[in-house]
């Protein structure tokens, strides 16, 4: 029978992770580039590209930071080239892109332009980049892990996102199916599904009006917004021997909020799920 590890490290592991430039990706990055992974990054803007290169510099980490479109297969082939040329094989991809681009509303005012670009930012670029990375993920020591960032949203009805919500919903379909095929291989399947997280492309605390902000603490049942830390040390978890037979789930990463189902606590510490509602709390 094996005994939990004394430690948990990535050392000597490969770890690619896209978007990993800002928020959740690169919290991801770092913790792994703290347990000793080689790091590869996949990150579409230039300038978070160099502040997170510059931050695994700082860590004396091996670490290869591309300016890459994940939504392009030629770009996601020429890195996964380049990551094979450098580090020869892979040990965990982490599709960390995901983007709801500010469309939300009502479903029957939204546009066929907007559904395929939310398609292809949401799900259509984890099929290119998972894809593109068995082969070296099968060429590793078996053991090797994908996590695939969700949303909470997959799992509850959200009614200003519904197409958004829908794309989310086939991550977690995605990731089951795969999990089964993969299996054999030694290759886990898992995914994490957040709730609201302070990250550069929400910023949830930043929203709420102020009047409004002492509620924040009773919203979730552990009383606050998520922060891009949390997301890292679940994805920890499911890189590692620590979640070795862990595979076809999803970590519900969200501070209670789906068990609570509705219920919130009231000002005296009550909970009710008929709250009184008079303002969206929002600043917009």
């Amino acid at each position: 029978m094996n005994s939990i590890p004394a430690s948990v490290s990535l050392q000597g592991k490969t770890a690619l992770i896209t978007g990993g430039g800002a928020g959740i990706g690169r919290a991801i990055a770092e913790a792994y580039a703290d347990l000793g992974a080689r790091i590869v990054i996949a990150e579409i803007d230039p300038q978070r590209a160099q502040a997170v290169r510059a931050s695994l510099a700082e860590r004396k980490v091996e670490a290869l930071v591309s300016v890459t479109d994940v939504r392009e297969p030629a770009q996601v082939d020429a890195l996964m080239a380049e990551t094979d040329k450098r580090f020869g094989s892979l040990n965990v991809l982490v599709n960390n892109v995901g983007d709801f681009q500010m469309v939300f509303g009502s479903f029957e005012k939204t546009t066929l332009e907007q559904w395929d670009s939310l398609y292809a930012i949401n799900l259509r670029h984890m099929f290119i980049v998972t894809k593109a990375a068995i082969p070296l993920l099968r060429r590793a020591p078996k053991g090797t892990s994908i996590i695939n960032i969700s949303t909470i949203e997959a799992f509850r009805g959200i009614p200003t996102c519904a197409v958004y919500s829908a794309f989310k919903a086939g991550v977690t379909g995605f990731t089951k199916s795969l999990a089964l095929q993969l299996g054999p291989d030694g290759i886990r399947v898992n995914a994490i599904a957040p709730e609201t997280t302070e990250t550069e492309q929400v910023k949830p605390s930043a929203l709420i009006k102020p009047e409004f902000r002492d509620n924040i603490s009773r919203w979730t049942p552990l009383g606050r917004f998520g922060q891009p830390s949390d997301a890292a040390g679940c994805a920890v978890f499911l890189a590692t021997e620590l979640s070795s037979w862990v595979t076809g789930t999803t970590v519900h990463v969200d501070g209670g909020a789906l068990a609570a189902g509705g219920f919130y606590r009231t000002p005296n510490n009550q909970w009710t799920n008929v709250p009184v509602v008079s303002d969206n709390g929002m600043g917009f």
